[in-house]
């Protein structure tokens, strides 16, 4: 080869090289779950399967609801979700339909989807992302999380920055108010309540209200009437089976002599924006607290 030659071909192996060089790497995108397992996806996920509610509210936080293809029933929130289609219970999801709309990642819930079909999802080759947030700060994570695994980190951190003010707010105001007793009643046959673990029992906490079973070991403890007419609480919060079904509450009318009825302190207050570890938690808290303000009122 002439020395012309051997430099032409140099110089364009030179090009090609800084070529090369200038363009952007596609490099994956990595975070850690609440199972403490890192996930890593080759590009971000252009197509998400969330297998409960929570994180179906979860995901549309993260500014990645556009991605959604395909969430368990009860996903009701945002109003979007309910378009989606659905793969059935959070306790039994059909895999089959699951796996035929490609999703390239799959929110599995820590302690409520089945193990061993999440097991299976991950061996057919489709990345699972667990999530269970047990504190404020792993809401706010969670979305954040999901920013990087979705390519929407800056919508994400975002949402995470306003429910992080939004709680130190609610905290800063009423945790250091008159304490009130408080049963919170979760579920009604087997009656279940929560410890002070549970996120919904540091919300109690924020809102400086006791609870009168929070240092039982289950973090969602079975209990009995006897029990609640025992402790004796100044205050019934619960939800229902509903977003307006306040059923559970009167079935404690019927105890004249309870401190809480005795004073009306009965406060509903919907499932969905306590029992789920989203960014709705933020107005539930809100409401938590307004309703032992009312307690604090009627003594």
């Amino acid at each position: 080869m002439s020395v012309c030659r051997r430099k032409s071909a140099l110089g364009l192996w030179a090009g090609l090289l800084l070529l090369a060089l200038g363009l952007p790497a596609r490099a994956e995108v990595c975070a850690t779950d609440d199972a403490d397992r890192q996930v890593c996806l080759p590009t971000p996920a252009a197509r998400i399967a969330a297998l409960s509610p929570g994180a179906t509210e979860l995901v549309y936080a993260a500014g990645a609801g556009n991605k959604v293809v395909a969430v368990v029933d009860y996903s009701n929130y945002p109003p979007a979700a309910q378009d989606v289609p659905s793969l059935g219970s959070h306790t039994r999801i059909d895999v089959e339909r699951l796996v035929a709309l490609h999703p390239t990642l799959v929110i599995g819930w820590v302690t409520g989807n089945p193990p061993e079909q999440l097991e299976t999802i991950e061996a057919l080759g489709i990345p699972v992302f667990y999530v269970e947030p047990r504190s404020f700060e792993g809401v706010a994570s969670a979305i954040e999380r999901l920013g990087t695994l979705a390519g929407t980190a800056d919508e994400a951190n975002r949402e995470a920055r306003r429910f992080r003010e939004g709680m130190a707010e609610i905290r800063k105001r009423y945790a250091h108010r008159a304490p009130v007793r408080v049963f919170y009643q979760v579920w009604d046959k087997p009656l279940m309540t929560i410890n002070d673990t549970h996120l919904i029992g540091k919300v109690l906490t924020v809102c400086g209200g006791v609870n009168v079973f929070g240092d039982l070991e289950r973090l969602v403890p079975r209990i009995g009437d006897a029990s609640v007419l025992a402790a004796d609480p100044e205050a019934i919060l619960a939800g229902g089976m509903g977003e307006e079904n306040r059923d559970w509450l009167t079935h404690w009318a019927q105890y004249p002599d309870l401190t809480a009825v005795t004073r009306d302190n009965l406060f509903f207050v919907p499932p969905s924006l306590i029992q789920r570890p989203t960014p709705r938690l933020l107005e539930g808290s809100r409401l938590f607290c307004e309703k032992l303000e009312d307690a604090r009122a009627r003594r």
